[in-house]
């Protein structure tokens, strides 16, 4: 479908603005690679090669029978004796000596001068998931990065590098989908108001009166005391009382066009109410409306975080870059928490706010760029 002259002339506007044009660049990129964190960080292979038979134990349970284990347990494949055991082909000794016999397969290709079908495993660039209690520490956590750690460890021995981007993931996407949710509840409510008035306008401004004295933090502990917290509650949540703030913006634009000449000209031909709100008059409140969705998104994700930060969030094993902040403020010995925090957030939202920037100025009619 061809693009109209408008759309053209916006998209044309918005790559001349470098700022935001490379913002977007590196902030898809950036979002991009941390949909695939289970490829980037994990503690199970991608890809295993065990007896000519491939495996993807990202994707799909494995117990450690299934490579000549005992347990019917899914298979740790970052102990030794799973390891033994995928690559020397399932030998039995890998039980009892999987050093010994790691080293003879790897150096002949045999064990006891039996010849053994080697396996292999593809690891991810980082071969721990957020949740992995590492054991290989030089000293007690949280550990300082090292090479195998770049950006060391929590007070729990977890890898702060791959809890930085399955947080990020996290973080973004419970912000995308509360905007996304919040801002369609909020521009229909606002529209209503503009365009009708009288009795309706006056009702819904009473309502959402009594509904912004509500205490959202007290409501959140409230839930979370009777139910279990969990990632599709606290959107609900916090959508239920995020919905009023493009309201008040799109009620005022609304307010301002419905009796211009245009609007008029539309009801004496006929047109439905819903067309005239939708197609003529919010097209005309969006530069105001797109001017707040930065500060909607950066401060949902401030909001996570300092949920989070307090314990009222997301389920305690979730990677969430709010209980890395606490963790930076419980050991203040170990500053590359505070570090990794901070720069991780100054970074999301930095690019965000440019990003929505360039959209704005690129629906306002009188912003060019050069």
């Amino acid at each position: 479908m061809a693009l109209s002259s408008l759309t053209r002339r916006r998209l044309r506007n918005f790559r001349r603005n470098r700022r935001a044009f490379w913002s977007l660049i590196i902030f898809s990129a950036l979002f991009g690679l941390s949909l695939f964190a289970e490829l980037l960080a994990n503690d199970k292979p991608i890809l295993v090669s065990y007896r000519g038979d491939w495996r993807m134990p990202v994707f799909q349970f494995y117990p450690e029978t299934a490579f000549g284990g005992d347990f019917r347990t899914e298979a740790k494949y970052r102990d030794p004796e799973v390891q033994c055991l995928i690559v020397a082909g399932g030998v039995e000794d890998c039980l009892y000596e999987p050093d010994a016999v790691l080293e003879e397969v790897r150096a002949t290709g045999a064990w006891n001068g039996t010849p053994v079908e080697r396996g292999w495993m593809l690891w991810p660039p980082i071969p721990y998931a957020y949740d992995t209690i590492s054991d290989d520490l030089p000293g007690p956590a949280p550990s300082a990065p090292d090479a195998n750690h770049w950006l060391g460890t929590d007070d729990t021995g977890r890898d702060v590098l791959a809890r930085v981007i399955y947080g990020f993931r996290l973080s973004v996407m419970f912000a995308l989908i509360v905007t996304a949710l919040a801002s369609a509840i909020g521009i229909v409510a606002g529209a209503i108001q503009g365009y009708f008035g009288g009795w309706i306008d006056l009702v819904l401004q009473r309502v959402i009166e009594i509904w912004e004295a509500i205490p959202q933090l007290y409501i959140i502990i409230i839930v979370f005391a009777i139910i279990e917290r969990s990632f599709t509650v606290l959107v609900g949540l916090v959508v239920l009382f995020g919905w009023m703030g493009l309201v008040g913006v799109v009620r005022a634009e609304f307010l301002r066009a419905r009796n211009f000449e245009y609007v008029r000209a539309a009801r004496a031909m006929g047109v439905s109410n819903t067309t005239i709100m939708f197609r003529h008059l919010l097209p005309n409140a969006m530069v105001a409306t797109l001017t707040f969705l930065p500060f909607i998104i950066t401060g949902t994700i401030g909001l996570l975080a300092g949920l989070d930060f307090l314990g009222f969030g997301l389920p305690a094993s979730a990677p969430s870059l709010g209980e890395l902040t606490l963790q930076a403020k419980q050991n203040l010995q170990a500053p590359w928490l505070a570090f990794t925090a901070f720069f991780t957030f100054a970074i999301m939202l930095s690019l965000l706010v440019f990003i929505f920037e360039g959209v704005r100025d690129a629906f306002d009619p009188r912003k060019t760029f050069a």
